[in-house]
């Protein structure tokens, strides 16, 4: 049966799946490619931006546990913020989470169709996002039991290759390959130096690396439907950020020593990967095709993830009356298959954007996603604030965030600080010039969805005494 506490949701998730749904969501196509960004930015100094980007991270997924393990209901920290920090918080912190989802699968959709033009470039672009589109949805319209089995296998796939990266990696930079001398740490400083960019280039770089664990707070929404959320959510919470810091770090740091920064910045493409560049030198057949079907595989896996989480965020809306009541519908499955496709919707305009126009279409998308995406995790913080403040004197939960609440102001003014530096940096422009007036208008919506939400009660209410 489904579970009314959780608006229908059923408890369905194991702690293997959880994890490798936090990870999924976490873990896309930006550490196989995009990450030259962060390197043109940096040069080798990447290794300590991605390092900062971590210890945020850690604020952000163990604020989140720390919260829904003692509420792990509908809505994960929208929900919480709403009980915690008020109705407006938990309003605003759930629509500007929900763009950001929608956005951003569309996005690794459209990406998974160009990945596919690798192999067959005859292919049209929009026929392999309609084929990925249709059998994500599919996904979620499903049990959440095979929604997370799938999504596990999906995100081992993309962690296979990188622990595979990683090992061959030290092995090259430390002790070298057959036929290959160890490639050691000299690339770290022979090409500009450690920081060639200066300190404004590392602290530029730091935005792109905030923006790449964006999915850590993922592990709070799948509490409502975890089988055991006192259990599941703390491991999960502690291993993702564990594995991400490792992933990111590590990785970058091998990149940058294996292929000069100056060349890693400028990869544009499958075959230009620093990874396949690893794979290539060792002997490995078709390397950049092994690695472009590691990738597709990756945004694959975060656009699944990341409709789950859009689903499930407009689905906790619908059930406090801020988003349309059909919306919180569930099937016998336990899927908020109303939500799904509501959210498909959206899955659909910004592919369709992305591929007619991206020029214009997507930084625009991106820039909303970016900035709602990073209001999202100052209002977790917030609510984390007051989610302690409330509970003074009660249990604790069974996960803290260490040295809160200081480490949660820290944590709230390093996002300021990152969401501010975005706008001095030319690839994120976007961000304030389409994301401020987004979260303005989200801001403004508030009263009138209350007012609506309020007059509805009211009829509901008073509608027994009329009969």
């Amino acid at each position: 049966m489904a579970d009314d506490a959780n608006g229908g949701l059923l408890r369905r998730l194991t702690s293997r799946q959880i994890g490798m749904i936090s990870l999924g969501g976490a873990i896309g196509t930006g550490l196989f490619l995009g990450s030259g960004l962060a390197i043109s930015m940096a040069g080798p100094a990447v290794v300590l931006v991605y390092l900062v980007g971590a210890l945020a991270a850690v604020g952000v997924a163990y604020a989140v546990a720390e919260m829904v393990v003692v509420h792990p209901e509908a809505g994960g920290f929208g929900a919480v913020g709403a009980r915690y920090a008020g109705p407006m918080v938990g309003y605003v912190q759930r629509w500007c989470y929900w763009a950001t989802q929608v956005i951003t699968v569309g996005g690794e959709v459209v990406a998974a169709g160009l990945y596919v033009r690798y192999w067959w470039p005859q292919v049209p672009l929009w026929a392999s996002v309609c084929v990925f589109a249709v059998a994500i949805v599919a996904v979620n319209f499903a049990a959440v039991r095979l929604f997370g089995e799938v999504e596990y296998w999906f995100a081992m796939v993309k962690v296979t290759a990188l622990v595979v990266f990683l090992v061959l990696g030290v092995l090259y930079v430390v002790f070298g390959l057959p036929g290959q001398d160890a490639a050691g740490l000299s690339a770290w400083t022979g090409h500009g130096g450690f920081a060639p960019n200066g300190l404004v280039g590392v602290l530029l770089a730091v935005t792109v690396a905030t923006f790449s664990y964006g999915g850590v707070e993922s592990v709070a929404m799948t509490a409502a439907e975890s089988r055991s959320p006192g259990r599941d959510i703390p491991r999960a919470a502690r291993r993702v950020v564990l594995r991400l810091a490792l992933f990111y770090v590590l990785a970058t740091g091998i990149i940058v020593a294996i292929v000069p920064w100056t060349e890693a910045a400028a990869v544009d493409g499958v075959a230009e990967s620093p990874f396949v560049t690893l794979f290539a030198s060792i002997g490995v057949p078709a390397a950049a095709g092994l690695m472009n079907l590691v990738i597709l595989t990756a945004a694959l896996s975060a656009a699944n993830t990341t409709l789950y989480l859009a689903s499930r965020t407009v689905h906790s809306l619908a059930l406090d009356r801020y988003a349309p009541p059909a919306l919180a519908a569930v099937s016998r499955r336990g899927s908020p298959v109303r939500a799904v496709l509501a959210s498909t919707a959206g899955l659909a305009g910004a592919a369709v954007a992305a591929a007619l126009s991206p020029d214009a279409a997507f930084p625009v998308l991106l820039g909303i996603a970016m900035f709602s995406g990073m209001v999202a995790w100052m209002l977790i913080f917030v609510s984390h604030l007051a989610f302690r403040r409330a509970r003074r004197g009660l249990p604790p939960s069974p996960v803290r965030l260490p040295g809160a609440p200081v480490t949660t102001v820290l944590s709230l003014l390093y996002v300021v600080l990152v969401v501010v530096a975005t706008a001095f940096t030319e690839a994120f422009g976007p961000a304030w010039q389409v994301g401020v007036p987004f979260v303005a208008l989200v801001l403004l919506s508030y009263p009138l969805v209350r007012r609506r939400r309020t007059g509805r009660r009211e009829a509901a209410t008073a509608q027994p005494d009329a009969v």
